[in-house]
């Protein structure tokens, strides 16, 4: 029996608004390019277009930089003001160099700039914030799903993060719904018999990196569907289960 899993590009979807009914469009698309969302599919959903149908997108009109701001910002291309937005979403900075801030989230997060970019929206000096909730926008999606399909369905929301100690950004899971965002290994056995005692998999980062190879950076296609995966279905799923405390942190 072989192990096999497909992933999907759901393309044909218009350039979303605030407010525009996201689940409805994705599933006319699905449907409209032959591959219908199906129960126990996985729906992959950048965060990018999360932000705009929740009005998470903005102008810097109005943003009055700080002195911080303008100080971190003088010698780099960022615009002060952009930068002013990174420290108003900061809970924490951890660490800023030659005009890149490594800043912690009010989710939890630590990423660069807050994890807010200017890629992929329409317009001068706009920018896009991340959702309040990740784990809210994944479940009302699902639920948007089952209401109409009548179907269960995962949900993840991903977005690209760069990372410590090697080169190149890659998706993970900043949001989640249905389906349990680790696979614990703990306790099990290995196939030499030999007792796992550590081993935990991120699997919906794994998913969410998988689905940026047919999503890319400038292709226009913002959900994927995940199918023939087999995940352990979780009611009530957050991403904090991915989250390190800082106790158990080496780094902090």
């Amino acid at each position: 029996m072989l192990n096999e899993v497909r992933i999907i590009g759901v393309g044909g979807m218009p350039e979303f608004g605030p407010g525009d009914d996201l689940a409805g469009l994705m599933i006319d698309a699905a449907a409209a390019q032959g591959t219908p969302i199906e129960a126990g599919d996985i729906l992959v959903v950048t965060q990018k277009v999360i932000s705009k149908v929740e009005g998470k997108v903005m102008t810097f009109e109005g943003v009055e930089p700080s002195a911080l701001a303008i100080t971190i910002t003088e010698g780099h291309r960022r615009d002060p003001r952009h930068t002013e937005m990174i420290l108003r979403e900061s809970v924490r900075i951890v660490r800023m160099d030659r005009g890149v801030i490594i800043a912690e989230t009010k989710h939890g997060f630590y990423c660069a700039n807050a994890g807010i970019d200017a890629s992929n929206i329409p317009g001068n000096n706009t920018i896009a914030l991340l959702p309040d909730d990740s784990d809210v926008s994944a479940q009302s999606i699902r639920e948007a799903v089952r209401q109409r399909l009548g179907v269960d369905v995962a949900v993840i929301v991903s977005d690209t993060f760069g990372r410590p100690w090697r080169n190149g950004a890659a998706n993970v899971a900043i949001g989640v719904a249905g389906m349990d965002p680790l696979l614990d290994y703990v306790g099990a056995l290995d196939a030499h018999g030999n007792v796992l005692h550590t081993t935990q998999i991120a699997v919906a980062d794994e998913l969410a990196a998988a689905a940026e190879l047919v999503t890319g950076k400038a292709l226009g296609i913002p959900v994927t569907i995940i199918r023939d995966y087999e995940f352990e279905t979780l009611e009530g799923a957050t991403i904090q289960r991915l989250l390190r405390t800082g106790e158990r942190d080496l780094f902090r």
